[in-house]
């Protein structure tokens, strides 16, 4: 039967392990390899410390040590990351943040991402209390000119491919609100890219209005939209904000770390 560790070895370790991320953190700091008396006077560990430690981490390839006797983070800290990269789920990293702004708002909140010329519902947050029919139920899908996710989506295409998706489509509509020319389109991405954020003005269904905001990953990359739908009577420029600190929350909760993207409320 093993014997349970001591407070004094439970201490012991715990220091082992904040002088060993203090060592990596001393190296992420630094884009060039770094000397053993340069970490030690960084960290304020004893040099003896701070080698025997660094040790341990090349050993279990956290840490590289060159021919010189510097040292740099280790390629397996790099293989780590995109573990936890490939875990980051967007619908899990979403879906407390959307259920919160529906409280909020009381109003349908959506999570969708970019499926070739569509976009595809992947989550919702919404109750009978919001007084408006959900058009679009997870798994449903819609074209991106008629939506204000989807609008997200074009902002960030070429002229080009904005050009592409008008012949591929054809730019058909729903009703007389929709967004059915190239000239059209592109004016109302450019407003899009201005403000940081999308909506949707009746164009996919009358009655009902959208607003969205974009949600980035750790490169910087818009793999989804979040929105607020409403009756289009009811929905308030006031949610704005929320909307845009939700979308920025997920964002970051998958790594991004850049700003926010909404810059104006007109």
């Amino acid at each position: 039967m093993s014997t349970p560790p001591t407070a004094d070895q439970d201490k012991t370790s715990i220091q082992v392990i904040e002088r060993m991320v203090s060592l990596l953190d001393a190296l992420a700091l630094q884009p060039d390899p770094v000397s053993l008396k340069e970490l030690a006077a960084t960290t304020g560990l004893h040099p003896s410390t701070a080698h025997r430690i660094l040790n341990d981490l090349v050993i279990k390839r956290l840490v590289d040590r060159s021919d010189h006797g510097t040292y740099r983070l280790g390629m397996r800290l790099l293989e780590l990351g995109n573990v936890v990269k490939s875990r980051l789920n967007v619908r899990d990293a979403a879906l407390d943040l959307m259920r919160e702004l529906h409280r909020k708002t009381d109003q349908a909140v959506s999570l969708s991402v970019r499926q070739n010329d569509e976009i595809i519902y992947v989550e919702r947050a919404f109750s009978e209390r919001s007084g408006m029919q959900v058009v679009r139920a997870v798994g449903g899908h819609a074209p991106l000119h008629l939506t204000s996710t989807g609008k997200l989506f074009l902002s960030v295409d070429e002229s080009k491919a904005v050009q592409g998706y008008a012949r591929r489509t054809g730019l058909s509509g729903h009703n007389h609100n929709s967004i059915t020319t190239l000239d059209k389109l592109e004016a109302e991405l450019d407003r899009v890219r201005t403000l940081g954020y999308a909506r949707d003005n009746e164009e996919l269904e009358l009655g009902v209005r959208c607003m969205a905001a974009g949600i980035h990953d750790d490169s910087g990359k818009l793999i989804a939209g979040l929105s607020i739908s409403a009756p289009a009577d009811r929905l308030q420029d006031a949610w704005l904000d929320d909307l845009i600190a939700t979308a920025h929350q997920i964002s970051i909760a998958l790594g991004y770390n850049g700003h926010p993207s909404g810059k104006s409320r007109q």
